[in-house]
């Protein structure tokens, strides 16, 4: 079966906003108030951890990675209970995922979000029903761009990795598609904008409307 594979935060949905929450709450805890905001939103997308340092950083304060890995829990405990405040599924992207499937392909989500959080997110978000299988940052021993949970999340869903795709929105994405050897699109309305052009991905995804003509070339 042909198969598309989605990831989630800056692709499918924009979850910057409760991402980025988290990590203040932790800051905020700390005494330090709120520390991250718009200018942060790339870090978001490179996870949790990631958002701490550069919290930690421009507090200029001194931390070690042990601080890190205890406000960790912390982080994903108040992201748990805020996950969908302000996020959302880009426009058209619930459109497009169903005209996918009504074409005939089949659909999944291959994410560095917790599985669990992830799961909670798309039921969340009223969107689980359309993709047939979910593997997350630890679903495995390994996480993207290790190509492993792309080829497994293609063996769950019933399809085949030479008859697939990934759309994402990093260059994370980008070295999954290459380790994997499958096509990637990269949306341009993601955290890098079309600064993802650099990343020289098969296609750019400038609008979800585009996104079933676009697979239509490039999934044989």
């Amino acid at each position: 079966m042909k198969t598309v594979v989605f990831d989630l935060d800056g692709t499918l949905a924009d979850t910057s906003a409760d991402l980025l929450a988290a990590a203040n709450a932790c800051f905020d805890q700390l005494g330090h108030g709120v520390v991250l905001d718009q200018r942060d939103v790339l870090t978001a997308f490179h996870g949790g951890r990631a958002m701490l340092r550069a919290g930690f950083d421009r507090l200029g304060v001194g931390y070690s990675e042990d601080d890190i890995s205890a406000q960790y829990p912390v982080l994903l405990a108040a992201y748990a209970d805020g996950i969908d405040v302000h996020t959302r599924m880009y426009p058209g992207a619930i459109d497009a995922v169903e005209a996918l499937l009504r074409a005939g392909y089949r659909t999944a989500i291959c994410t560095n979000k917790p599985e669990g959080l992830a799961v909670e997110l798309v039921r969340r978000l009223g969107v689980a029903h359309l993709f047939g299988a979910l593997v997350g940052a630890d679903t495995l021993a390994v996480r993207k761009p290790d190509p492993a949970p792309y080829v497994e999340v293609v063996r769950r869903v019933g399809g085949a990795v030479g008859r697939s795709m990934l759309i994402g929105d990093t260059e994370t994405d980008r070295k999954t598609g290459l380790a994997a050897g499958v096509p990637v699109a990269l949306v341009t309305f993601g955290p890098e904008g079309a600064g993802v052009a650099r990343l020289r991905p098969e296609a750019l995804l400038d609008r979800y409307e585009d996104l079933p003509g676009l697979v239509g070339r490039l999934v044989v």
